[in-house]
C-alpha cells in the first residue's frame, strides 16, 4: 500500500487544521453562530430539507462550546503538527462522522452531507499509512517511544 512521507503527512495534518479553523470559526461565539444559523437553514432548504428549528440558548451554548474546543484543537495541530496528533484527529473525525451518519439516518438534514463527506475524507487521509525512516524504527534508549513531530529530528 502506498504510504505518505512524514513531511507530506504533516502538510496534510496542517491542511486539515486550517480547514477546521475556516469551517468552525462561525460556531465559536453566540454572535457569529447567530449569523451562520439562518444560512445553514437556507442551505438545508435548498438541498431539499426543512428549515432548521429556532435555536434555544442551550443549543447555542453547545454549538459555541464545540466551536471553541475545535478551534483550540485545530490550533494545536497547526502549531505542533505531529503524527500522534494527526492520528488522534483521524479518530475524532471518525467519531464525528459516525454521529453525523446517525443524524443523516434520522432524515431531514441534507446539509449535513456538506460536513459529513469532508469529515470522512479527512479521517481517511489522516489514518493513511506513514513511511517511517529506517533510523527512526530502531529503538532509541533515550526516548521511550517514537515521536514524529514536524521539524523535529
Amino acid at each position: 500500500m502506498l504510504s505518505l512521507s512524514p513531511p507530506a503527512y504533516f502538510r496534510l495534518t496542517r491542511a486539515s487544521a486550517l480547514y477546521d479553523i475556516l469551517i468552525i470559526t462561525p460556531f465559536a461565539t453566540p454572535w457569529t453562530f447567530a449569523l451562520l444559523y439562518p444560512q445553514l437553514s437556507n442551505l438545508n432548504v435548498s438541498l431539499g430539507g426543512a428549515p432548521l428549528p429556532a435555536s434555544a440558548p442551550v443549543q447555542v451554548l453547545f454549538a459555541c462550546l464545540l466551536g471553541s474546543l475545535v478551534l483550540l484543537w485545530a490550533s494545536l495541530r497547526l502549531l505542533r503538527t505531529s503524527l500522534v496528533l494527526g492520528r488522534f484527529d483521524a479518530c475524532g473525525r471518525a467519531v464525528f462522522a459516525l454521529w453525523m451518519a446517525w443524524a443523516l439516518a434520522q432524515g431531514g438534514l441534507p446539509l449535513l452531507w456538506c460536513y459529513f463527506v469532508p469529515e470522512l475524507l479527512w479521517a481517511l487521509a489522516q489514518a493513511w499509512p506513514v513511511a517511517v525512516a529506517r533510523s527512526a524504527r530502531r529503538p532509541d534508549r533515550r526516548r521511550p517511544h517514537l515521536t514524529l513531530v514536524s521539524g523535529q529530528r
